[in-house]
């Protein structure tokens, strides 16, 4: 009887101290999820590596984002999807890159990008309606272009190859597909190619759009999506001069590494190209010359200097053994890159100011007025290229050893999308009281070494 009794006190005991585990409840707060799109460009689509393939859109900020959605009440989110890993395939298409080892002009191997080479998908009209509208190339205003999707309709609309995968008619915009879904939610990232195409060219291939017409573009699209009383999360443009396809050749990077070498030059200079201004190389890091129309000197070169930018499309073998940079080896002249591979003070200035007016639009006008949450990239960038520390992994905006960006130095790579996912996230939680849980960022790769 005794042990009886020994055996219920402890049992009681047992069951007083049993400890209670707090669970977490995901909510949808005051936004409708059950229909979740995406508007934007390549960095909405998934594109990455220099291509949109497989895995990189399976890995895309929205599809990311719609699976912690679905833990709230969305839908299924549904994207066109790419067979091939290697790309899609049409004229003027680049393929996919991986990292992996090549040899320079001078012989030497090293590790960097290098073409993947494999079948690529070609473009056949397909028609189906989608969540992820993002469209690679995609201005702000050719969301409202009829016919964005025509390859037949040419030359009063350039089709976009990437929206002809899936427009619902030759005769689609893109805000139109989107609406014939009847969207209760959506995210928007636009824009960022109406400053980028122009800084991708070096600021002689393109223009930036004013202003004023991007801030009158984006409220007719919100003003459209908004109709019906859906709900969303807008996103301001980074800064894309911090992007790694801008910092990661330096303006400095001619590296002279004897002195006798640089005292050469600099005769050079003074006494055959009548320069004496440029005779200034020394051991170390030097400028490198740039083509520009209007220097006075004969060659039409000058040197660059702190601040402006050399893009990495820049060909690498021209400038370690073709002589670009300093002095052509094929005509013994001063041979500047030319400008379509540098971006000068003035263009970067440019692109900053219309930049900033972008987003002054986005956080003091449209996000007002349709009632839309922000999440500012442009200071997440900002703070991405300082070092971010997200779930014990440091990422930051270096090029292939940040983390964050992929190998064409542009858009993110999987982890760098579940980073971006979870700011958007959090901006949902914020603006709409919802509990949504983050994505976990430990699960993603960042750049894959051979």
């Amino acid at each position: 009887m005794k042990k009886i009794f020994l055996i219920i006190l402890s049992l009681a005991l047992f069951t007083a101290c049993e400890r209670k585990i707090d669970t977490f409840s995901a909510s949808s707060g005051t936004a409708v999820f059950t229909k979740y799109v995406a508007i934007g460009n390549s960095l909405t689509a998934g594109y990455a590596d220099g291509a949109l393939y497989h895995n990189g859109q399976k890995t895309s900020i929205p599809n990311l984002i719609a699976g912690q959605l679905q833990l709230v009440g969305s839908g299924a989110f549904v994207q066109p999807m790419v067979t091939s890993e290697y790309g899609v395939e049409f004229p003027g298409s680049q393929p996919k890159f991986k990292l992996g080892y090549s040899m320079d002009c001078s012989g030497v191997t090293s590790l960097g990008p290098i073409i993947d080479n494999g079948v690529r998908d070609g473009i056949a009209s397909v028609g189906y309606a989608v969540n992820n509208f993002g469209v690679p190339g995609a201005k702000s205003f050719h969301i409202l272009a009829q016919h964005y999707g025509d390859p037949t309709y040419l030359p009063i609309h350039q089709a976009n190859p990437y929206f002809v995968r899936f427009a619902l008619t030759p005769a689609s915009s893109v805000l139109g597909d989107v609406m014939a879904g009847n969207p209760t939610f959506f995210t928007m990232w636009l824009g960022d190619n109406d400053v980028l195409s122009y800084a991708l060219s070096g600021g002689v291939g393109d223009t930036i759009t004013s202003p004023a017409f991007f801030g009158q573009v984006m409220g007719g699209i919100l003003s459209t999506l908004t109709a019906n009383h859906a709900k969303g999360i807008i996103a301001t443009i980074p800064d894309i001069t911090a992007i790694p396809f801008f910092t990661t050749v330096p303006y400095n990077g001619l590296v002279l590494t004897r002195q006798s070498l640089a005292d050469s030059i600099n005769g050079f200079m003074r006494t055959y190209f009548n320069m004496p201004e440029y005779a200034n190389y020394h051991v170390g890091q030097n400028p490198f010359f740039v083509a520009d129309s209007t220097a006075t000197n004969n060659f039409k070169v000058r040197q660059m200097v702190p601040g402006e930018l050399v893009l990495l499309s820049v060909p690498q073998d021209s400038l370690k053994c073709g002589g670009w940079g300093i002095i052509s080896r094929g005509y013994h002249i001063p041979f500047g890159i030319p400008k379509q591979y540098t971006l000068s003070l003035a263009d970067i200035q440019k692109i900053n100011a219309a930049t900033l007016a972008y987003n002054g639009i986005i956080i003091n006008q449209l996000a007002p007025a349709f009632n839309l949450g922000v999440v500012d990239m442009y200071t997440r960038l900002k703070e991405l290229q300082k070092g971010i520390v997200w779930n014990g992994i440091t990422m930051n905006a270096d090029f292939v050893s940040g983390g964050a960006f992929s190998l064409d130095g542009i858009h993110l790579n999987p982890r760098g999308n579940a980073l971006a996912a979870n700011f958007f996230i959090q901006a949902i939680n914020s603006k709409f009281g919802s509990t949504v849980p983050l994505v976990d960022v430990t699960k993603y790769p960042g750049v894959i070494f051979p």
